[in-house]
């Protein structure tokens, strides 16, 4: 018999005849094995948390007027203060469409000096109070501000407590959330394509219209419907900067403040409408941002 008979014999003896145990094993985790065994110290706070976020949540439902929700939601300030949010934040999306996109691709396609401290200006807004913001929009485009006596004595536009503020307003503090998003889809594009199209005769720009926009799309619908859902819900720097004028500068966040000292109920169905938008975003995303990896 062979050394190589005699060690295959041995191995059979030790494990019983079965020479699949003679190896290390590996054993498989089992599906829902990580969500065993939760230490205690790391399980309390977490559920204290998820019932603190959930909570109020949970109250503005139970506390919601079910009953007279219809009349509150079809009376002409609800609906006026409704209308003027979708047209307003869907303006806004707009100019943060035409401004930040090629901003996004700026920053991502283009080596110049102080990038990053650009970078951090543009996602300023983010961290900004909104009420800062609209002091900061005053003092920049009101009628004695530094482009606005500019705007009001050369072309008489006066942006402040209109429409159109509204509109800047919410542009102001919606547009980072869709720089950030289209600037993480360029990053995460493969530039050889868009290189290929300028060896091939075509100008940076048809490039970028024709191959490298396709690509980027999905991020462009995702940081659109995120600017969008930010500029409807947008209040400190709109009531800075644009006042709360019903019909003119009342968007719904203004009117829930509103009417929480006049009428609960009215602000408790508003904020319903604010909180089925934020689902309906969030279920939007899933596929992007809350798919389990």
């Amino acid at each position: 018999m062979t050394a190589l008979d005699k060690s295959g014999a041995a191995a059979e003896v030790l494990t019983g005849g079965d020479t699949r145990g003679a190896g290390p094993r590996r054993r498989r985790a089992r599906p829902g094995a990580r969500g065993r065994g939760v230490p205690l110290p790391l399980l309390v706070p977490a559920l204290v948390g998820l019932a603190f976020l959930l909570l109020p949540l949970i109250a503005l439902l139970v506390r919601a007027p079910w009953r007279s929700l219809p009349e509150q939601l079809t009376s002409p300030e609800v609906w006026q203060a409704l209308q003027l949010s979708l047209i307003c934040a869907t303006a806004a999306t707009a100019v943060s469409l035409v401004l930040g996109v090629p901003l996004a691709w700026l920053l991502a396609r283009t080596e110049f000096p102080g990038r990053g401290f650009v970078r951090a200006l543009v996602t300023l807004p983010l961290v900004l109070p909104p009420v800062v913001g609209g002091v900061a929009l005053l003092l920049a485009l009101g009628r004695n501000g530094v482009v606005g006596q500019l705007l009001d004595s050369w072309f008489g536009i006066t942006l402040p407590f209109t429409t159109a503020g509204v509109v800047v307003a919410e542009s102001f503090v919606a547009m980072p959330f869709l720089v950030i998003s289209v600037e993480g889809t360029l990053r995460a594009a493969d530039p050889r394509f868009e290189e290929a199209a300028t060896t091939l005769g075509a100008s940076r720009f048809t490039a970028f219209r024709r191959v490298t926009l396709p690509l980027i799309m999905p991020g462009i619908a995702a940081g659109a419907v995120l600017a969008w859902a930010r500029a409807l819900g947008e209040f400190g720097a709109t009531i800075t900067f644009a006042g709360n004028f019903p019909g003119r500068t009342q968007t719904m966040p203004l009117a829930v403040y509103l009417a929480l000292q006049n009428d609960p109920a009215a602000a408790i169905a508003l904020s319903l409408v604010l909180l089925a938008v934020s689902i309906a975003v969030l279920a939007g995303l899933r596929d992007r941002w809350m798919t389990a990896s």
